[in-house]
């Protein structure tokens, strides 16, 4: 799997034009779908059949890869996305670069921003956006209610669970340094919600990490996603984590990185399964089956 959009993803945050609450849509019968969550939500709204494209965030469900890739959604072209005559375009927050989201903006095509937070209103205003740009409310509301009772559901499983362990999320390792998730990022809200202080949390977004910052921090744990660029025992072994608990520990979690830093409707799965292997010692149950999560999460 290339990691590299998921990376650039978690990097940079740009403003696009026009919110769902702001849009009039008229015809939603051929979508280009920006963003990988906002991908995860058409299909699980059963709206698949709409959609004529999609950007290379967009892996999940594995179907979605066979649909027309319009390019990294903050590298797009407007004539690669216009190319596939779409009706509407719905971009999740932070799709770019801007001059070509205010082409597409201005273009004769409907085009809709999708919020798009860190946390479980987040993910629920991000389903309700979709699902009324498409014209199915009631499927949005019943789709974003579950998410939220999931959600509800980890909470209260984790109300009893004693301790938080100190985490740090490594997005990459380059040259030996790696680039840690601070305050304001989906690794961040990742953590808070399976229960887990971010040893980071005093950066502010995606930051590299200085050898003395690290040993100070003092991570019990590490969060990474899962990548032949960087196996999970090669950062508990680099010079820069060794010497930490999590280091010496051999204390890594590796996830697939759109399932845990997505936040679309399987988010509350994936932060079941982090917190399940952040508290090994808990009993932490599993979340209600659902069909937009697929078996086994990601």
């Amino acid at each position: 799997m290339n990691l590299r959009p998921l990376i650039l993803a978690a990097l940079v945050f740009v403003a696009a034009p026009a919110t769902a609450e702001e849009a009039t849509v008229h015809d939603s019968s051929r979508i280009v779908s920006i963003g990988g969550p906002v991908t995860e939500i058409l299909y699980a709204l059963g709206a698949q059949d709409r959609i004529v494209g999609r950007d290379s965030t967009s892996t999940y469900p594995p179907q979605a890869e066979a649909l027309p890739d319009v390019g990294y959604m903050r590298a797009l072209s407007a004539e690669g996305v216009l190319s596939l005559s779409p009706t509407l375009i719905l971009a999740v927050e932070g799709s770019g670069p801007p001059d070509v989201i205010h082409l597409l903006d201005g273009a004769r095509v409907d085009f809709v921003t999708i919020p798009d937070a860190p946390d479980p209103k987040g993910v629920a205003a991000k389903i309700r956006a979709v699902a009324e740009a498409i014209g199915e409310p009631q499927r949005g509301e019943d789709l974003a209610a579950a998410v939220e009772a999931d959600f509800a559901a980890l909470e209260a499983s984790l109300a009893g669970v004693q301790g938080r362990p100190r985490a740090a999320f490594v997005l990459t390792m380059s040259g030996g340094a790696p680039l840690v998730g601070g305050a304001g990022t989906s690794a961040d809200g990742a953590l808070a919600l399976a229960h887990a202080d971010n040893v980071f949390a005093g950066l502010s977004g995606f930051k590299p990490a200085t050898p003395e910052s690290v040993l100070a921090a003092a991570p019990e744990v590490i969060v990474t996603m899962q990548s032949p660029a960087h196996r999970p025992e090669t950062i508990a072994q680099s010079p820069i984590f060794a010497s930490t608990p999590a280091g010496r520990n051999a204390n890594i979690v590796a996830m697939d990185g759109t399932y845990l830093l997505g936040f679309g409707p399987r988010a509350a799965h994936a932060m079941r399964d982090l917190a399940a292997a952040l508290h090994p010692q808990a009993d932490i149950p599993q979340l209600p089956a659902r069909p937009w999560v697929g078996a086994g999460g990601p």
